[in-house]
């Protein structure tokens, strides 16, 4: 391990769940690794847990949608540490209403944390990074972002920012940073709380891999997206971590499909 251990990471939404597979992973490289979030005593403890054993971490409170804030975060980093290399705007919300029950309000609050927060985090620490030698940014966006999805405002928002990465990509690649999109299938997390079983099996059962991810499967690809000897050539790209969802899930859901009208021929 270690392959961090020069580097300052700041991680948001990063006090449970994803986030939190995140900054474990992170620390475990020898990463200097800053919690981001506006889930304060969680995160704290987070970072107390993760400094007992030896690592070096922190917890800054951080809403992602606050401009002011983000500079401020920015700054104290630069302060503690004199640099960031490395910025995973993971924080995000769900809201699973299609079109035609989608309200305004709830619209907006959506967009808002999941694509205006990485773009406000990116303004505000691309300056930072590009001063002291470049580095990564990575965005979590979801297979919502590359497909149809049953949540309007969730999965315009991930469309979002698969495009923002892109145009992140050509306009920080002349501060030597990179910038590429995650888009995870289903994942066990605490997003999927409100999630019946029955609605997450009708999900991976059309995956070539049909089963639900675990955070860390993704947090080892954000990783792998922060070390420069194996991704200095990687930016605008976007990964999918789906268990072959966008590969094979449409091809499995019409077999899925053609089966249930045979069975309901037979009967």
């Amino acid at each position: 391990m270690g392959r961090l251990s020069d580097k300052v990471v700041l991680v948001t939404g990063a006090s449970g769940g994803q986030g939190e597979a995140e900054v474990r992973l992170f620390a475990d490289e020898g990463a200097t690794v800053v919690i981001a979030d506006v889930l304060v005593e969680q995160g704290e403890k987070l970072a107390a847990e993760l400094v007992g054993a030896g690592h070096r971490v922190v917890f800054i409170e951080l809403d992602v949608v606050d401009e002011v804030r983000w500079a401020e975060v920015v700054a104290q980093i630069e302060a503690d540490f004199g640099r960031l290399d490395v910025l995973v705007n993971n924080a995000g919300v769900s809201d699973r209403r299609g079109v035609m029950e989608q309200p305004e309000d709830a619209f907006d609050r959506v967009l808002l944390i999941n694509l205006w927060g990485p773009v406000a985090g990116m303004q505000a620490c691309a300056p930072l990074m590009g001063r002291t030698g470049g580095g990564s940014i990575v965005n979590i966006s979801s297979v919502a972002g590359l497909t149809g999805y049953d949540a309007a405002g969730y999965t315009s928002s991930k469309w979002g920012l698969r495009g923002v990465t892109k145009t992140g990509a050509l306009e920080l690649a002349s501060l030597g940073i990179r910038v590429n999109s995650v888009h995870p299938g289903t994942i066990i997390t605490p997003m999927l709380a409100h999630t019946t079983t029955e609605v997450i099996d009708n999900y991976v059962r059309v995956n070539p891999d049909p089963r639900a991810g675990r955070p860390e499967e993704i947090a080892h690809t954000v990783v792998h997206l922060a070390i420069d000897e194996v991704s200095s050539f990687t930016t605008g790209a976007e990964v999918a971590i789906d268990g072959g969802f966008i590969a094979g899930g449409a091809h499995r859901g019409q077999a899925l499909v053609m089966d249930a009208i045979k069975e309901a021929a037979d009967v």
